[in-house]
């Protein structure tokens, strides 16, 4: 039997630091920074949060913690907490596609940009905040229990 001989090596050329953070890793961050002070029973709401948007659309789950939550003495709910939290991440992702940056993102600004929104843009946004749910879910549920 011949015995093999590598032929080739593979150098890496550029000592340059490569970005090694993914999409998901940013939802991960977000996420993490998102629930490191979050109302009461914010965790719940996450975990129903999905079948929400999936069941009704995008746009009505954004208008259903619009009306449910509301604000006292300058501390928000967990409904508002959690639409503020998808809406400032619509605004990182989408901004510059005639949606409102991440700073300016709020209930007023996000709706019209997506009822304005091509078919395909508002697709991928739901798409995005569901993907976020995934992980706003998990680290709620590991907060909550910890």
């Amino acid at each position: 039997m011949a015995k093999y001989t590598a032929k080739a090596t593979i150098t890496l050329k550029s000592k340059a630091p490569v970005k090694s953070t993914s999409l998901d890793q940013q939802r991960a961050a977000y996420a993490w920074e998102c629930v490191q002070s979050i109302p009461k029973d914010y965790d719940k709401l996450a975990k129903a949060a999905p079948a929400l948007i999936m069941n009704n659309g995008l746009m009505q789950a954004l208008a259903f913690y619009q009306d449910k939550g509301e604000t006292k003495e300058g501390v928000m709910d967990r409904y508002h907490a959690l639409n503020i939290h998808l809406m400032r991440w619509l605004g990182r992702q989408f901004s510059g596609n005639d949606f409102p940056s991440e700073q300016d993102a709020s209930f007023n600004t996000v709706m019209p940009a997506l009822y304005n929104a091509q078919p395909e843009l508002f697709r991928r946004a739901t798409e995005e905040t569901l993907a976020l749910l995934r992980w706003i879910r998990q680290f709620a549920a590991a907060r909550a229990s910890g």
